[in-house]
């Protein structure tokens, strides 16, 4: 007899906001469950076993991320879920359906599908590659070209440099995101992606994968995100479902639970002894306490400056344009009251941070620079503070004491704050000079 998936453990869960549209929202999005599922090959009851009693759910518009070793089953389990791969026993459902009463062909074309070597078809061009669905669901040629030329632009590629070219014509991440594009031409309520941006560079599936969180806030699918990859499991998974060898379940969590909650010392080794940093990929630039920036316009005299500042003017000032937009620091302390300051007294600024960038990220940037503080900008690029290692370490420290239980006033300090050693030069910081204002190229006090 079937057994049945239990009623939703995630009801009540603060997922993010793609897993909370709002009723009545323009695209779909379906649940997903794995029910007790098992996948042997062999026609043995002992043979050998890729998933083993694998079961979790997944809510509407949630992105799940598959995450393990090699052999452990995830892209098993998720060739599964199109039928592609029949389970052995057990169930999966969509939407409460279960999978194996439906034509497979039909639940296919309901399914958006994107593998790592993408697997466009060479002999098509970029439109008719993405409207292959639409074109077997029967969608009239207006139609199809309507909603080419809207995923283009929605995944970054003009249609009209695009559309009529062919996948030899394109670099890999312009690949992966037609890849995209094709996945999505048929509005499905289910993306299933495996390894989708394992085959590009560093830098372009960074890209890639930021790209992807964006149409995820736009779209609100439901995302089965297959990698090997914990970083990228963490930065793109609402859910995260941690498998072992023999194809069994060690964890299934939200990214946050994972990382200060380890069920097991695998999962712990898996996940990384940086556990604090990477929690850091979880936090955002605008959850911190800014910092004030000194600003100071172009061709404005420092003595006004220091007018208006009350004569207290720290040493270094963010000198912006006439938009407000960032030009660099200058030393304010090598200028007399009657000089107007010019982009030629300016070194290169810090780096620039918005709200949404990821802490982790934020850190890097500042000791790749060798700086301690970031210019954070809005939307526009002008500047609304300053974000500093001092309070990323504090938000890390604040971090740690709720993982570990502690609030004790008396607890034993930690090691000191390396913050406060000498910056790149060798120099100490200027006790006059702003956190952060110091460039790797300023002239020393």
């Amino acid at each position: 007899m079937a057994r049945h998936v239990s009623e939703d453990p995630f009801r009540g869960l603060a997922l993010p906001t793609s897993a909370n549209r709002p009723a009545g929202a323009p695209h779909r999005a379906a649940t997903v469950a794995f029910d007790h599922v098992t996948k042997r090959y062999g026609r043995r009851d002992d043979g050998p076993t890729a998933v083993d009693d694998l079961s979790f759910f997944v809510p509407a518009g949630a992105t799940c991320v598959l995450v393990g070793p090699s052999g452990c089953g995830k892209t098993t389990s998720l060739k599964m879920v199109n039928r592609l791969i029949e389970p052995t026993q057990g169930r999966i459902l969509i939407d409460g359906q279960d999978i194996s009463t439906q034509d497979p062909t039909r639940l296919r074309r309901g399914i958006g599908y994107v593998i790592q070597q993408v697997g466009l078809f060479p002999h098509q061009t970029i439109a008719e590659n993405v409207a292959v669905v639409p074109r077997l669901l029967g969608w009239s040629a207006r139609r199809r070209r309507d909603r080419v030329e809207e995923l283009l632009r929605l995944v970054g590629l003009e249609p009209g440099q695009h559309m009529n070219r062919y996948p030899a014509d394109l670099s890999g991440g312009e690949r992966q995101r037609v890849g995209v594009a094709r996945a999505l031409a048929a509005d499905p309520p289910l993306l299933l992606m495996d390894e989708p941006f394992g085959a590009v560079d560093p830098i372009v599936r960074a890209r890639l994968q930021d790209e992807l969180l964006r149409l995820q806030r736009e779209l609100g699918k439901t995302i089965l995100f297959v990698t090997h990859d914990i970083d990228e499991a963490i930065k793109m998974g609402d859910l995260v479902a941690v498998m072992r060898q023999g194809g069994t379940l060690a964890q299934f969590a939200t990214p946050a639970e994972l990382l200060t909650q380890p069920a097991s010392d695998f999962v712990a080794r898996f996940v990384g002894a940086d556990r604090a940093l990477k929690r850091l990929t979880l936090r955002r630039v605008a959850e911190l306490p800014l910092e004030p920036a000194p600003i100071v316009g172009l061709g404005e005299s420092m003595g006004a400056v220091r007018a208006r500042s009350g004569g207290r003017t720290p040493r270094w000032l963010l000198l912006v344009d006439r938009q407000r937009l960032p030009v660099g620091w200058v030393d304010g302390s090598t200028l007399p009251d009657a000089a107007a300051v010019d982009a030629a007294a300016a070194i290169r600024p810090s780096p620039l941070l918005g709200r949404e960038t990821t802490l982790r990220d934020a850190l890097s940037l500042l000791l790749d620079a060798a700086v301690r503080a970031g210019i954070v900008v809005d939307e526009a690029g002008r500047p609304v503070g300053l974000a500093t290692i001092d309070a990323i370490t504090a938000l890390l420290h604040e971090q740690n004491d709720l993982t570990d239980g502690r609030d004790d006033p008396d607890a034993a300090p930690g090691p000191p704050d390396v913050t406060a050693g000498p910056t790149a030069s060798g120099s100490r910081d200027d006790g006059d000079a702003p956190r952060g204002g110091r460039s790797p190229r300023a002239p020393r006090g």
